[in-house]
């Protein structure tokens, strides 16, 4: 069943807000006698510890431990709060896919609670985050969007609210149908064996050419015409660095390939997609 992603500052009261979901739902299962499982995911859980904030390296392990805790148990049977900083929004854009793999819904709850206050939680805090790392971690921070359809629905819930809209998110992701899988994510048989070839060599050939346009156009012109695809890169009003396609076809990659067999045909047009959607 549904994905429930929880985001906000660090120390902003997530955890506090992901434990009243966790009630609410349980009570709520109770009372309609449905036989669901709910798994709370957080740093705790994976044995991370805020010391990984650090680092950049040990970072992006949290990350992936939080997508492997995910992918591992979600399901049409399971209920999962992943409760985490989960402020990039390329990577609230790997969950969503998840859960839209698996045709489950999904939706965001957003810990509103202001910088300095979030800031004056951190310091009572025997195991809060260092300061330099909390500052560096608000800075990254990519709030959430509704418009965005790895952010909705999103509820924000304000520090000062008593409790989290119970019933809204009951009905956003339990009544709610869920999302039909696209292209990008729906799992097929595998039927060519070049797949992953064309999948390696197709993302290379694109990130090379926006490379190449960025350098003959600079930021910000017109889009992109890239190869083997009929959608064109959005030309962002900023110079894109190698390294930052190169992590963006990474994760692309690992998505697809994990997950489903595409038609080859399509596979342009949907890493342009993805391109188009995480360098907006």
């Amino acid at each position: 069943m549904p994905l429930i992603v929880l985001t906000g500052y660090p120390s902003s009261g997530k955890s506090r807000r992901a434990d009243q979901i966790k009630q609410y739902l349980l009570e709520r299962l109770q009372n309609e006698n449905k036989n669901m499982r709910i798994h709370h995911i957080h740093d705790p859980s994976l044995n991370v510890t805020k010391d990984a904030y650090r680092d950049p390296r040990e970072e992006k392990k949290a990350r992936g431990a939080m997508l492997s805790a995910v992918e591992r148990v979600l399901s049409k049977d399971d209920i999962v709060i992943a409760d985490g900083l989960n402020y990039i929004k390329g990577f609230r854009y790997q969950l969503y896919c998840i859960a839209r793999a698996i045709g489950t819904p999904h939706c965001v709850v957003h810990a509103g609670t202001p910088t300095q206050m979030a800031k004056e939680w951190n310091a009572q805090r025997a195991d809060g985050y260092d300061e330099t790392v909390f500052d560096e971690l608000v800075t990254r921070y990519e709030e959430p969007e509704a418009r965005n359809r790895w952010d909705a629905p999103l509820f924000t819930v304000i520090y000062d609210d008593e409790n989290v809209p119970g019933d809204a998110i009951w009905d956003a992701v339990i009544l709610r149908r869920p999302p039909p899988p696209n292209l990008s994510t729906i799992s097929k048989p595998v039927s060519d064996t070049n797949y992953v070839y064309e999948l390696d060599k197709v993302t290379l050939e694109i990130i090379n050419a926006v490379v190449e346009g960025q350098k003959e156009h600079g930021p910000g012109g017109l889009p992109m015409v890239v190869p083997n695809a009929s959608e064109k890169v959005v030309n962002p009003a900023r110079s894109v660095t190698l390294s930052e396609l190169r992590r963006l076809r990474k994760q692309f990659i690992s998505i697809n390939k994990q997950r489903t067999t595409l038609d080859v045909g399509r596979l342009g047009d949907l890493f342009t997609e993805y391109l188009n959607t995480n360098l907006a």
